[in-house]
């Protein structure tokens, strides 16, 4: 959740300086700095079977 919303993370790209940033499925982008403080979590168990979700 960025401001209240959530988003759901497609991609990931390393930059320079450690930045990484994130593509959301809605087309936006994030740019998280090595000091950028972040809480995330998944929506799914990756150790489960999304077959079970469906």
């Amino acid at each position: 959740m960025i401001g209240g919303q959530p988003f759901t993370v497609l991609d990931m790209t390393t930059l320079a300086g450690g930045a990484k940033r994130l593509a959301f499925a809605s087309g936006e982008t994030f740019t998280m700095r090595p000091t950028t403080v972040l809480w995330a979590a998944r929506r799914f168990d990756p150790r489960l079977s999304r077959r079970r979700f469906r």
